[in-house]
């Protein structure tokens, strides 16, 4: 295990970890949010055996430098960042494993046409945030009504604050977010990156059901077909981004591959830990033996 802080070319600095020396393509993970740092994703360090598995805790987050700039909260700077890391990392060749927001970021990194990416993991993600708001609509409807009255009754004031509030919004992310009855400690820790961070206020919003921030209207629908890689799909059943939106991804994205986790919601590598490892581990060793490495 190595870890260490890199210098983006704005002069910020972010934290990184490698696990892992096998001698297989690594893997670089995408971490979720905007804001939530790596901590979550720490199960899949389970893959490191057979390639090493890179972490970093995007700008603003995390162990990273979190700095009082929310003009630098934007979907360009985030991609160029991905390069950033590839380059002070000498990761000319990867594997890119995007979670949630992560998925977003991997999708506008993938479309900028890189070198060296041999194959696209995509998880609990979307193509389109429209198209996840008409999802989150539609499964807020399916709240008891007295959940749903206390969402409606805030939402309409924008006391997103009110612990009443908060507690409802809880309900919802214990159906689709989250449905282990104890979190796991490096959950926890995502759940404290998180509270009252800029990132997520001013790229999505106030919570998981209340989308007003600059990725609102993002979409990338009719720019699929781009993506050429290997790529592999990954949903909860129960998951806030829904299977409708990772049969969006599918559909769109030819010979692609999609799991559905069926005792899952939005973390089913945590959920469904050894399913969903078996599952990567299977699609990533799969492309290492049908696709040539570049020099």
């Amino acid at each position: 295990m190595k870890e260490g802080k890199i210098q983006l070319k704005s002069g910020h600095r972010i934290w990184y970890r490698r696990v892992g020396s096998g001698a297989a393509v690594p893997l670089l993970i995408l971490h979720g949010g905007p804001g939530s740092g790596h901590d979550y994703l720490e199960p899949l360090e389970k893959l490191a055996p057979a390639r090493p598995v890179i972490f970093y805790d995007q700008l603003g987050c995390g162990k990273s430098d979190q700095p009082d700039d929310r003009s630098l909260w934007r979907l360009d700077r985030f991609v160029e960042e991905v390069d950033d890391v590839r380059e002070a990392l000498n990761l000319r060749q990867i594997h890119l494993f995007g979670q949630s927001w992560g998925g977003i970021l991997a999708l506008e990194y993938m479309l900028t046409q890189p070198c060296g990416v041999h194959s696209l993991i995509l998880a609990d993600s979307c193509a389109s945030m429209p198209q996840l708001q008409q999802e989150l609509k539609r499964l807020k409807s399916e709240l008891p009504a007295e959940i749903r009255a206390t969402l409606d009754r805030f939402e309409a004031t924008g006391d997103f604050h009110n612990p009443e509030y908060r507690e409802a919004v809880i309900e919802f992310y214990k159906r689709h977010v989250c449905r282990l009855p104890t979190m796991p400690k490096y959950l926890l820790r995502t759940t404290e990156n998180l509270k009252d961070n800029p990132v997520y206020e001013t790229m999505n919003g106030p919570n998981e059901l209340v989308i007003t921030g600059n990725l609102r209207d993002w979409s990338c629908t009719d720019q699929l077909s781009k993506i050429a890689v290997p790529t592999l799909i990954l949903a909860g059943r129960q998951d806030e981004i829904t299977p409708a939106c990772s049969e969006t991804l599918h559909q769109g994205i030819e010979g692609s591959q999609q799991v559905i986790f069926e005792e899952s919601s939005h973390i089913p590598h945590i959920e469904e830990e050894d399913r969903y490892l078996a599952v990567v581990s299977r699609f990533l060793s799969r492309t290492d033996a049908t696709t040539n490495r570049e020099p």
